[in-house]
């Protein structure tokens, strides 16, 4: 064995020595908060991974679209057809267009009664409140309720929260918090959104 492949060995018995505490440190079974945010593409792409993971299981998940509900989507187009999944979407869409700050509140009023259902059933075993944090910065929504679901949900239950800007208290309470950070977008060249790829 040459030197490098004994320091490469060296290298990953230290790694798996680490890994394997840190499994073996993780006792604990419940349901997760997680937060996609910051201001990069796939926040949205990754709660959908996340449904499709967990309905490939068989469990019952919820899906609440805050913003992109009247846009086309891939995901709940293949999805739908689950009877594990159910999705609610709000019905104004980008609340850029509507420009009407009574109308969205009451949309996304109306779609938040069916989250808050969902997030209390304990047969749900994944929600997604897919660009929810909007809703929380333009007023639409008291964090305060937000929060209040959220810690009152059942012990199994695992929420995903997505959107740019999310709630200082919101990260805080979360268990997991993953930044998408954009580099280059192809938007910003000109570039259209591709059906089949970024919807």
């Amino acid at each position: 064995m040459t030197d490098r492949d004994t320091r490469h060995q060296k290298a990953m018995q230290k790694l798996k020595s680490h890994v394997d505490e840190k499994i073996a440190n993780a006792t604990e079974q419940r349901g997760l908060v997680l937060v996609f945010t910051g201001n990069g593409k796939g926040k949205t792409t990754a709660a959908w991974g996340t449904v499709t993971r967990a309905l490939g299981y068989g469990y019952r998940v919820g899906v609440v679209q805050f913003i992109k509900g009247l846009w086309e989507c891939g995901e709940r187009d293949r999805l739908s057809e689950d009877p594990n999944l159910e999705v609610q979407v709000m019905a104004t869409g980008f609340t850029w267009d509507t420009q009407n700050r009574d109308s969205d509140t009451q949309a996304c009023q109306a779609v938040w009664t069916e989250a808050k259902r969902m997030l209390a059933d304990p047969d749900v075993y994944l929600v997604v409140l897919d660009e929810i944090t909007y809703m929380v910065k333009f007023g639409y929504l008291d964090f305060a309720e937000l929060k209040t679901a959220l810690e009152n949900r059942p012990a199994e239950q695992t929420v995903i929260l997505t959107g740019r800007n999310a709630h200082r208290d919101l990260v805080a309470m979360a268990d997991t918090v993953t930044e998408m950070q954009e580099t280059k977008h192809a938007f910003n060249d000109g570039l259209q959104a591709r059906r089949g790829i970024d919807y």
